[in-house]
């Protein structure tokens, strides 16, 4: 077991370099929800740790509650959605001041066939969306029903980025991937959802980002990267806000692919090349492109069809429960059911290692058809089962299933609730109801003993410790922390 400073960790605190671990922790999954029909991605509202959101392809979003699922969605828009094939409601993204304003994103496939990316707003009842209140903020024409991409998420510099296929169809027949000019198909967008530079286009209710890479050039202004094929399931990592892609092959190869956060207008190859791997289709010759190229980017990762057929793209864990998994990418193959991950530093991929024994939840149930990764507010993951229409956490396979500190009994790591708003004035990694502030010698009693240890250290400049009389935290014992003492001087302990 690591010490409590290495397992304490929250927003903006990343796992000490010298926590070292006697063994990794044991992992499993565990059923949190099931009855879904074809869910398709699991995410959560800014601040929300009480709720996770699942999108169910045909045009539902259900909400998990404290653990339970509700009976009626959050929003319905089946009567507007074409759920067939890979079509329907596949994308789902909050604002990031949801909790002010209760906006929020999809991305679905309209009954003509087309890509729609239309804002809501929650109504008055926190668990409903308005549904009178979409606003259409961009449409994409498909040639074909397959490759439709679907995902959407907000980086660390508030834009939205948005994953589009090539449109269908085997081989790219339109070339559509590599155009860069007047087609937003097998791209990653990026808008502004905060503006309008386009006030007499009703398809267009967005402004273009000033740094995007074709701003200014030739290339359409929406573009943060192209020569994608079909990105399924991308991740945006909360910590450094780098871009994860994976993209479905064609009959050859799957790929991840990474994109460093600020870094736009990357070239991944499609259909020059799939994967590593130089295309022999026939529309590689008639796009003029050159496999040679060395402005197009190679995958980190790839394997070919022999482990599967279509690989699910997942995230970095960035949660609190599980220490020693801080920092490890997840992904998985929908076809064989199969899970992996590793480490990326930007240059290696260490620590690869397929999860999916592992994973296995027991007791009869079993994970089929792995349609999506997820993560709620804590950064804890989860995993969408489309056939089995279940969602799956990864939980630390430990008696108790905490690997921390749970000083409250709540079942909930100490990290955690603090991460979730819980006090920790004094920073040591304790909620503040699991201990005394202000008993300074440890008998549960705030009196002049404790008083008297305060003075003695009055006026020490940095390097205070709690017992020493640094109340708040900060490294100095002064009149903050005498306030604070004076305050809670007479009070009893439990």
């Amino acid at each position: 077991m690591c010490s409590r400073s290495c397992a304490a960790i929250v927003t903006g605190i990343v796992l000490g370099s010298g926590c070292l671990w006697a063994q990794p922790t044991p992992l499993t999954t565990v059923r949190v929800a099931s009855g879904l029909s074809r869910p398709v991605f699991v995410t959560y509202a800014p601040g929300d740790f009480e709720r996770i959101f699942v999108v169910e392809q045909p045009g539902r979003i259900r909400i998990i509650k404290n653990g339970v699922l509700l009976p009626t969605p959050f929003l319905d828009i089946t009567a507007n959605v074409t759920s067939s094939g890979e079509q329907g409601l596949l994308g789902l993204a909050f604002h990031p001041d949801y909790q002010d304003n209760g906006l929020f994103y999809v991305n679905f496939t309209n009954l003509q066939g087309r890509t729609v990316i239309r804002r809501y707003q929650v109504s008055n009842d926190p668990d409903l969306a308005d549904p009178g209140s979409g606003l259409n903020l961009l449409r994409i024409n498909q040639p074909f029903s397959n490759h439709n991409g679907g995902w959407m998420g907000f980086g660390p510099d508030g834009y939205l980025y948005i994953a589009t296929g090539d449109g269908g169809g085997a081989c790219d027949p339109g070339q559509r991937a590599q155009d860069i000019t007047n087609q937003l198909l097998g791209k990653i967008l990026r808008i502004d959802v905060n503006g309008d530079d386009f006030p007499a286009d009703p398809d267009r209710n967005y402004a273009i980002p000033p740094d995007n890479p074709f701003v200014g050039t030739t290339g359409d202004d929406e573009i943060w990267a192209y020569g994608l094929r079909n990105p399924w399931r991308n991740s945006i990592d909360r910590l450094t806000g780098d871009l994860w892609l994976a993209d479905v092959g064609q009959n050859a190869r799957e790929e991840i692919d990474f994109i460093p956060f600020g870094t736009g207008g990357m070239n991944f190859g499609w259909d020059c090349k799939e994967g590593t791997a130089c295309s022999t289709i026939s529309g590689c010759t008639s796009s003029g492109c050159n496999c040679s190229d060395p402005t197009l980017v190679d995958p980190i990762y790839e394997y070919n069809t022999s482990l599967g057929c279509a690989i699910t793209g997942g995230y970095v864990y960035r949660g609190c429960a599980i220490p020693d998994l801080y920092g490890t990418y997840f992904f998985a193959d929908f076809c064989a059911a199969r899970i992996w991950s590793f480490r990326y530093d930007g240059i290696n991929i260490t620590d690869f290692q397929e999860r999916t024994s592992e994973l296995d939840p027991g007791g009869g149930l079993n994970i089929r058809q792995i349609s999506s990764f997820g993560e709620d507010a804590y950064g804890e993951l989860y995993i969408c089962d489309w056939g089995g229409g279940e969602v799956f956490k990864i939980v630390p396979d430990v008696p108790g299933g905490i690997v921390g500190d749970d000083c409250n009994n709540n079942g909930i790591d100490d990290a955690c609730d603090i991460l979730a708003g819980a006090a920790d004035t004094n920073g040591n990694g304790i909620p503040d109801e699991c201990e005394c502030i202000g008993d300074l010698d440890g008998d549960n009693d705030i009196d002049l003993q404790d008083l008297a240890t305060l003075l003695m250290n009055f006026g020490t400049a940095s390097g205070a410790q709690p017992d020493d009389g640094d109340l708040d935290g900060d490294g100095d014992v002064d009149l903050v922390d005498l306030s604070q003492l004076l305050g809670l001087f007479g009070t009893t302990c439990n």
